[in-house]
């Protein structure tokens, strides 16, 4: 060790291991802790060396302030304590408000249709990943709620669209419905539809009149592998 060590160690005992009489009749060892590792301890004892709050701006400014000094907003300040009390303290206020919200919500919460998109094999394996891209749009416009996937075992070549009224006593015609993007962007009907077959990789909605989709062609020819599409939804 060099002497700046020694010199930092001597400094580390004498400022938190002085004798401190005032400690005596406490159980325990009678001198000043560590100061950062009494927070720390997982406790509901009093610190032994709590802060020193005199000077700081922000206890001045809430005890000149009568509007937050008792504002039910403000968390309350607990200088005698460990931060582990502190946190037990405030994971109980934040359950205690979220537990009324989560009653109401899954209350209110119930099955509005039932729709079968796919049926899978009883066997033991571990069944594939079939359903693919969810993605949810609500238009406010017209109070409809979008949910837009594919099927990987039925066809890549198809998205599915779902929709349903935001209002769930209301029906809205073609619930879901299939785009087949297949060959759509063939130029002419002479075009083989198997040399210009595509898969969708990706969809959303661009707005509430337009989907985005990202397309692969089955068969890949430099430059011609992705498609980027803008459809109407009429």
């Amino acid at each position: 060790m060099t002497q700046k060590d020694i010199t930092f160690v001597a400094d580390f005992l004498t400022e938190h291991f002085n004798e401190a009489p005032e400690l005596y009749n406490r159980k325990g060892k009678y001198f000043n802790v560590e100061r950062v590792g009494q927070y720390l301890k997982d406790e509901d004892d009093d610190l032994v060396s709590p802060p020193n709050t005199e000077g700081n701006q922000w206890f001045n400014f809430l005890k000149n302030s009568t509007h937050l000094k008792e504002s039910p907003l403000l968390f309350p300040y607990y200088p005698e304590k460990s931060l582990h009390f502190v946190k037990r303290q405030m994971e109980g206020v934040i359950d205690q408000c979220l537990q009324k919200p989560a009653d109401v919500i899954g209350k209110s919460v119930h099955q509005a249709v039932c729709m079968s998109l796919y049926k899978t094999s009883q066997s033991e394996d571990s069944t594939p990943q079939l359903y693919k891209l969810p993605f949810l749009w609500n238009d406010k416009t017209s109070n409809i709620h979008y949910v837009l996937f594919t099927i990987l075992e039925n066809s890549i070549s198809k998205i599915y669209i779902l929709r349903r009224h935001t209002d769930t006593s209301r029906s809205v015609s073609n619930g879901i419905l299939a785009v087949d993007f297949g060959n759509f962007l063939n130029n002419s009907i002479n075009e083989s539809s198997d040399s210009r077959c595509y898969s969708c990789l990706d969809a959303h909605f661009y707005d509430d009149e337009t989907v985005t989709v990202v397309l692969k062609e089955s068969v890949e020819q430099e430059g011609k592998e992705r498609v980027l599409a803008q459809l109407p939804l009429s």
